[in-house]
């Protein structure tokens, strides 16, 4: 063994891929969260990670080596506290990954708002199906790998670099301490009003990473985007490829829709000739998730009809537009979404599926941007490709969702209670329903439950 760490927070997704990391280079690993709940913990005690239920002093007995502090840690959690009066050894997530893991790796990392955990899923198993299996840590679990993070067999090293902030002690935003040769640039909006004051403030992060891009390295990035423009004008000192959607868009790495749900399109590069693409993902944001990977993989050898190749057999990720059941021709799916932007292009490729079939919107409110109300204006409209929109008030949010109902574009109905929430759809469930559940959490088992309500309606008939 090479030391013992312990991990405060193990079971987010992030942290727990921090854990089966270090247990895959040979790290005694242990670690405690709030919550130890299934998958997660599952995943984890299957690798040989001793899990322990709160943040009591006690865990940290014996002494570890190593602390590595998740960044939902704050001042006064008791274990925290202790580490502190103690001196012992503690590092952040991020820092331990770049110090023990990434130093001596190509790192390709995905940044941006929205569909990072996708692109870095499909940048991985681009790499994959082209014989180069790289190591990963993304923010879900890619179906094509079942788990969230490996070493891999390569020097290539994938990682989805998110822009929130470090630790309690170190407030960069997490992605500066990955030091990427290629880093794509997805998009880039406003978010983590409880972090960043306006998106000036995630732009100066944003240019912290270019800032560590080699000049041997290559940033993708999505093609006329103020934000991302006005983010490299400040200074970039490495190559740049663009990505877009159109054959005349300007972009050197071009897609065109075959099909207005994305499941097919045309890929094009410079002058080269176009290469068709059918893959089983929809969506105009997933296409342009798909090229970012595509260019991304091309910068480490990737031909573009290998990667085409790799994304007809992409198998998607968890709680991404995830089908998880159908009941007579209902078919009901589970999205990330929490944000308005992800919101409106989930829901615009739904529709473009869903054919003559309505598209049924249930979403919570749920992360701490949402709660604060920073998007309020921009909720309702957000939702206009549904054809009906269930918008569950959490207990714990700090303002009405009764204006987003007022605004709203399509029939909307608050709800407050889950039990009702599912009898309003099942009453009004029929044949060729597209219904998608979306929240950043668990939203209180609605899945399951709705589904059950579902198969019983219909055993009864």
């Amino acid at each position: 063994m090479k030391g013992h760490i312990h991990i405060l927070g193990i079971c987010g997704t992030f942290m727990g891929g921090i854990a089966l990391l270090a247990r895959e280079l040979g790290y005694r690993v242990t670690g405690s969260d709030a919550s130890v709940y299934p998958p997660m913990s599952t995943q984890l005690r299957a690798a040989g990670i001793d899990l322990m239920e709160g943040y009591e002093a006690e865990h940290l007995h014996p002494r570890p080596d190593c602390v590595v502090v998740g960044n939902a840690m704050t001042r006064g959690n008791p274990a925290v506290e202790y580490m502190l009066n103690a001196g012992l050894t503690y590092t952040s997530g991020p820092q331990w990954l770049a110090e023990h893991l990434l130093h001596d790796k190509w790192v390709l990392a995905v940044s941006g708002t929205h569909g990072k955990t996708t692109t870095s899923s499909l940048l991985a198993w681009i790499l994959e199906y082209a014989g180069m299996p790289p190591g990963f840590l993304i923010g879900g679990v890619p179906g094509n790998f079942g788990v969230s993070a490996r070493l891999g067999a390569t020097d290539f090293f994938v990682v989805e670099a998110d822009e929130y902030d470090t630790a309690f002690f170190d407030k960069r935003s997490k992605f500066v301490h990955y030091r990427p040769r290629t880093l794509a640039i997805n998009n880039l909006e406003f978010d983590h009003a409880d972090i960043f004051d306006d998106l000036g403030a995630i732009q100066r992060q944003f240019h912290h990473l270019v800032r560590c891009v080699p000049g041997e390295g290559l940033i993708v990035h999505q093609h006329q985007v103020p934000a991302i423009d006005d983010t490299l004008a400040m200074g970039c000192w490495s190559a740049t490829a663009s990505f877009g959607i159109g054959a005349d868009c300007g972009a050197d790495w071009r897609g065109q829709l075959l099909e207005a749900d994305g499941s097919s399109f045309s890929l094009q590069r410079g002058e080269e000739l176009a290469v068709q693409v059918k893959w089983p993902y929809c969506g105009r944001h997933n296409v342009e998730n798909a090229l970012a990977a595509i260019a991304a993989a091309h910068h480490v050898g990737v031909m573009p009809d290998i990667a085409v190749a790799a994304l007809a057999e992409f198998s998607g990720v968890k709680r991404r537009l995830e089908l998880i059941g159908s009941v007579a021709d209902i078919a009901v799916y589970d999205d990330f979404a929490h944000h308005p932007t992800a919101i409106a292009t989930t829901l615009q490729g739904l529709r473009a599926r869903a054919g003559e079939g309505r598209v049924i919107a249930l979403v919570e409110p749920r992360s701490n941007t949402m709660r604060m109300g920073q998007h309020r204006e921009q909720l309702a409209r957000a939702t206009r490709e549904a054809d009906q929109v269930f918008w569950f008030q959490p207990p714990a949010m700090d303002w009405s969702l009764d204006s987003v109902i007022a605004d709203s574009p399509v029939p909307a109905t608050l709800v407050t209670d889950l039990d009702e929430l599912v009898n309003a759809v099942v009453a009004q469930g029929r044949a060729g329903d597209q219904i998608v559940i979306m929240s950043n959490g668990s939203f209180g088992g609605v899945h399951q439950k709705l589904l059950a309500r579902l198969q019983a309606e219909n055993a009864s008939d």
